[in-house]
């Protein structure tokens, strides 16, 4: 609290000195947060952007795939989705934005060749079914980019949050604070450097009628 500051000379400069630090760290955090909500702007555009064309390819997957559904049975699809099982390996790299570790996701999906599978035959299935397998297969990489863009998001969202409060909390609590205090002392110096000059100036009298007296 500012009544239970020492009023000295020292404790002016080093309040002094608090604020222009302050003002220094509250500029620092404000141009931090507009980066970071730059940053995530351009992600969620990218976000909408990799939504739509998710949306498009997840049309043209599941008509692909009814149309594999009129010339095989179900069961024989069943049997070729279960052959088709991927080994994914995921490769993930992290992007220091502004101290957010934003991640960078690489895919590598191994699949078996149509014809080394026990269930697929050229008499057996068609190119409907390569067809879907194919548009899937782009869905599945499209998915793990915007899981990508989805979890940078929320990162980049959690440290705008926290850098608009430490903002706030520097410009409307502490820098507030530090000048009502930085005043309060000048205030009480200003004060006591009255009362010492009053009281210098009726010693002086006194002095001098002490001089005149005798």
């Amino acid at each position: 609290m500012a009544s239970d500051v020492n009023p000295t000379r020292m404790e002016l400069i080093k309040t002094k000195e608090r604020i222009v630090l302050a003002k220094k760290g509250h500029k620092l955090l404000k141009q931090k947060r507009d980066a970071l909500i730059l940053e995530f702007f351009k992600i969620l555009k990218k976000a909408q952007d990799l939504r739509g064309q998710l949306a498009e390819k997840m049309v043209r997957g599941y008509r692909s795939l009814g149309f594999a559904e009129t010339y095989h049975n179900m069961q024989d699809l069943t049997k070729v989705s279960l052959d088709l099982r991927k080994d994914i390996e995921v490769d993930i790299e992290v992007r220091n934005v502004m101290g957010v570790k934003i991640p960078n996701i690489t895919t590598k999906m191994e699949s078996p060749h149509f014809l080394s599978l026990p269930t697929y035959s050229i008499a057996g299935t068609s190119a409907k079914i390569d067809n879907a397998v194919g548009n899937f297969n782009e869905i599945l990489e499209m998915v793990v980019k915007l899981a990508e863009t989805e979890t940078a998001m929320k990162r980049l969202i959690v440290e705008i949050e926290k850098t608009k409060r430490r903002v706030n909390a520097l410009e409307f609590v502490l820098i507030p604070r530090l000048d009502e205090q930085k005043k309060m002392i000048a205030f009480r110096l200003d004060e006591m450097e009255r009362d010492s000059f009053v009281s210098l100036k009726a010693i002086k009298r006194k002095l001098d009628k002490k001089k005149q007296a005798n």
